[in-house]
């Protein structure tokens, strides 16, 4: 069984990785282990984790090379967003590129170039996770079904783009903020993980391309 350690930002892609990409990898033989960082060391009591705050990077750094001294883990990725990804992470500020799809690449190679690590996989999801949800809008409005019935305007919002991962990093029409803005109830940690259940893994690797890019390097650990 190869390990496989995932820095991720919270509790969504915590739980993404538990209850869905951990299973998928499992019967391969890989065995993916979920970090989440850390945002404050408390001397006595448990530490503060998730987010990614301002000015950030130099612990995530340094949490980073603590996982890869891991000589028993094949390999250490990460699961960020894209969006609202700190200023000072390397390649962020002026990150370069043609289109989306080329500036994330170009800010994960920086990341890669800075650790420098042959274990380590930057992975920066584009936008944020809930890019992947809008692979089939109806899974969406099915996990609300004692609520207005969105199908339609999540369908809409889908078809305004040529992919899920291409719905934009504008402060109120990113993935997560279209969906808490008709569905109140929406939390992340809970439904992120709920709909991406009822989607599948495979269906979000084929119309996320980067996504995709990522789980394929993951599954060539496969034993």
């Amino acid at each position: 069984m190869s390990k496989l350690l995932i820095h991720v930002k919270g509790q969504t892609e915590e739980r993404f990785v538990k209850d869905i990409l951990a299973p998928h990898l499992e019967p391969q033989g890989i065995h993916a282990i979920p970090k989440i960082v850390i945002t404050k060391i408390v001397k006595s009591g448990p530490n503060f984790v998730g987010g990614l705050s301002k000015g950030c990077y130099q612990r995530v750094k340094r949490e980073l090379r603590l996982l890869l001294e891991d000589s028993s883990a094949v390999a250490v990725t990460t699961m960020f967003d894209y969006y609202g990804l700190p200023e000072d992470f390397p390649g962020r500020p002026n990150p370069r590129g043609n289109d989306c799809f080329e500036r994330v690449r170009y800010v994960e190679q920086q990341f890669s170039d800075d650790i420098g690590h042959e274990k380590f996989i930057p992975y920066c999801q584009l936008h944020e996770f809930e890019a992947l949800l809008f692979s089939e809008p109806e899974k969406i409005a099915g996990a609300f079904p004692d609520g207005p019935d969105h199908t339609f305007s999540l369908t809409q919002i889908g078809d305004s783009f040529a992919s899920p991962e291409e719905i934009d990093d504008g402060l109120q029409t990113h993935p997560s903020a279209r969906l808490e803005g008709l569905y109140s109830r929406y939390r992340k940690p809970h439904y992120g993980s709920l709909i991406a259940g009822r989607i599948g893994i495979e269906a979000m690797r084929e119309k996320c391309s980067h996504f995709g890019d990522w789980l394929e390097k993951l599954e060539a650990f496969r034993t």
